[in-house]
């Protein structure tokens, strides 16, 4: 009996050692750097590092793009502001007559220039008007008045 038992020892201590072969093999090959787990895990360790970076830049350029746009958006609101501003005292200016110069003109039945026009009035009576390329609307219906 102990000649089978110190028999079955035996297989089984060869057993475990070849179980052990196996399996230090697979460890090595698992951690080898060009084809296993191990290299997998390298390129990817080296591919977070570069999306990190790339990460990092893109924030600071929209961070950098924020800052200007509320600046540019800052400066337009200030000026609508002015502009609204200019528009509404523009409502308080006085009519004014028209110069000397273009009433003795328009007694004298002088030609218009190239910018002006000739209006009519009930009088017929030629009124040479001064009218520059980009009239605004307010000046065209004083005119009319």
């Amino acid at each position: 009996m102990e000649l089978i038992a110190d028999i079955l020892m035996i297989c089984g201590t060869f057993s475990v050692a070849i179980y052990c072969m196996v399996l230090s093999r697979r460890l090595r090959s698992f951690t080898n750097l060009e084809k296993g787990m191990g290299g997998a895990i390298a390129v990817l360790s080296v591919q977070v590092d570069d999306m990190t970076k790339t990460l990092t830049i893109a924030q600071k350029s929209a961070s950098g793009s924020a800052v200007r746009l509320q600046d540019l958006n800052q400066k337009s609101e200030q000026t609508a502001k002015r502009l609204e501003l200019l528009i509404a005292s523009m409502h308080d200016l006085p009519d004014v007559a028209p110069p000397p110069m273009v009433q003795a003109a328009a007694t004298a039945h002088v030609a218009p220039r190239a910018d002006e026009t000739v209006t009519q009035s009930g009088d017929d009576s030629g009124q040479v008007v001064s009218e520059a390329f980009f009239s605004s609307r307010r000046a065209r219906m004083e005119a009319a008045e």
